[in-house]
C-alpha cells in the first residue's frame, strides 16, 4: 500500500517546506509561517475528505482504460488537476467575474488577496450550479441504467432502472430539477443559475457523447482516437466538478493563493494515490456496493451544490456525509458477502 503514497507523502513534505519559505519571505514572522503551514495541512485534509468519493468513481472508469491512457491520466491529468484546477481555474473565474485580464487576475491574487477572495466568492453561484448540474447528470446516468442488475438499495434503484427505458429520462429529470429551483430564485440569481446549470448539462452531454462516439466503430480507423481519450476527457471534467466545492471553500479558510494551491494540490496527489490503490487491488470487486456508495455520495454533493443559493452546507459537513455513505457501503458489502458465504456453507 505504501508504494501508492510515497510520492504524495513526498509532495506533502515539499509543500510544507515551500509554504514555510514563501511565508517567511513575505512576512518574516514565525507565527504567520506556522499558521500557513497548518493551513496547508488543513486544506490537504479538506481536499482528501471532499474527494474520497471522487477517487472511487475515478477507479470505476480507470479500470476500463488500457495502460497507455491510465499513464496519461496519472501524468497529464495530474498536471491539469494541480495547475489547471488549483491555479489557472480560480484565476480565470476571477478574470471573468471582475472583467479583467488573466494577467491582472494573477497580480490581484498575489498583491490583493482579500479582493481576489471576494471576487472568487462572488462566483460561487455560477460554479456551484455548473458543477452540481454535471454531477447530477453523472449520478442519474449511473442509476438510470436498465442493464444495471446489482442494487444496494433495491427499493430505490430497481424502479429507477426500470424507467431508464424511457428515452432521455436523465435529461428530463435534470430539467425538472432546474425548473423547480429556478422558479423560486430572485430574477438576477435565477438567470445566473439557469445559464450555469445549462452549461453543466451541455458539458456532460458533449463529453459523454464524445466518449460514446469513440467507443463505436465509426472512428476506430483513426489511430489517435480511442475510447481512452473519451474516458480521459470525462474524468477531467468529473475531477473539475468535484474540485469546485473544495476550491471555493478553500478561500473561506485562507486568502493566500500559494497556500491554497499547495494545500489542495498535495491533497490531489493523495487522491490520485488512493485511486491507483483501488484499481490495483480490485477493491471495487471486493466491496460490491462501494461503487454504489461513491455515486450516492456524488449525488448528495450535487444536491448540496444545487441548494447553495438557499443554504450553504459547510465543507466539513459535505465531507463527513460522503465519508459516512462510503463507510456504510463498505460495511454493507462485508455483511452481504458473509451472509452469502454462510448460506453456501449451510
Amino acid at each position: 500500500m505504501t508504494k501508492y503514497f510515497k510520492f504524495p507523502i513526498f509532495s506533502l513534505v515539499v509543500g510544507l517546506a515551500a509554504a514555510g519559505l514563501l511565508s517567511w519571505s513575505q512576512h518574516h514572522n514565525s507565527t504567520i509561517v506556522m499558521q500557513n503551514i497548518f493551513t496547508v495541512l488543513l486544506l490537504c485534509v479538506l481536499e482528501i475528505s471532499l474527494s474520497f468519493d471522487n477517487a472511487v468513481v475515478n477507479a470505476t472508469v480507470l479500470k476500463k482504460m488500457d495502460e497507455v491512457w491510465k499513464r496519461r491520466f496519472l501524468t497529464w491529468g495530474m498536471l491539469i488537476a494541480v495547475f489547471g484546477m488549483r491555479l489557472i481555474f480560480p484565476l480565470i473565474i476571477v478574470a471573468i467575474v471582475g472583467g479583467i485580464s488573466l494577467v491582472e487576475s494573477f497580480n490581484i491574487a498575489f498583491t490583493k488577496p482579500d479582493e481576489y477572495s471576494a471576487l472568487m466568492q462572488s462566483a460561487h453561484l455560477s460554479v456551484s450550479s455548473f458543477g452540481g448540474a454535471f454531477l447530477l447528470m453523472v449520478f442519474l446516468h449511473f442509476f438510470m441504467n436498465e442493464e444495471k442488475d446489482v442494487h444496494w438499495i433495491p427499493l430505490f434503484e430497481k424502479p429507477i432502472a426500470r424507467v431508464s427505458s424511457f428515452q432521455s429520462i436523465e435529461l428530463l429529470t435534470a430539467m425538472v430539477v432546474l425548473l423547480l429551483i429556478h422558479r423560486v430564485l430572485p430574477a438576477e440569481q435565477g438567470t445566473t443559475f439557469f445559464l450555469s446549470y445549462l452549461w453543466g448539462i451541455m458539458t456532460f452531454l458533449i463529453v459523454h457523447g464524445i466518449s460514446e462516439l469513440l467507443e463505436g466503430p465509426k472512428l476506430s480507423h483513426v489511430k489517435w482516437l480511442s475510447t481512452g481519450l473519451g474516458m480521459f476527457l470525462y474524468l477531467e471534467v468529473l475531477d473539475a466538478s468535484f474540485s469546485f466545492d473544495g476550491v471555493i471553500g478553500a478561500f473561506a479558510i485562507s486568502h493566500e493563493i500559494f497556500v491554497i494551491m499547495i494545500g489542495l494540490s498535495v491533497g490531489a496527489f493523495f487522491v490520485r494515490g488512493l485511486t491507483l490503490y483501488l484499481v490495483a487491488n480490485d477493491t471495487l470487486e471486493q466491496f460490491q456496493f462501494l461503487e454504489h456508495g461513491a455515486f450516492y455520495a456524488l449525488g448528495v454533493l450535487a444536491f448540496f451544490m444545487l441548494l447553495d443559493p438557499f443554504f450553504h452546507f459547510p465543507e466539513w459537513f459535505t465531507a463527513l456525509t460522503g465519508a459516512a455513505i462510503l463507510t456504510l457501503s463498505i460495511f454493507w458489502s462485508i455483511y452481504v458477502d458473509r451472509r452469502h458465504r454462510a448460506s453456501k456453507n449451510n
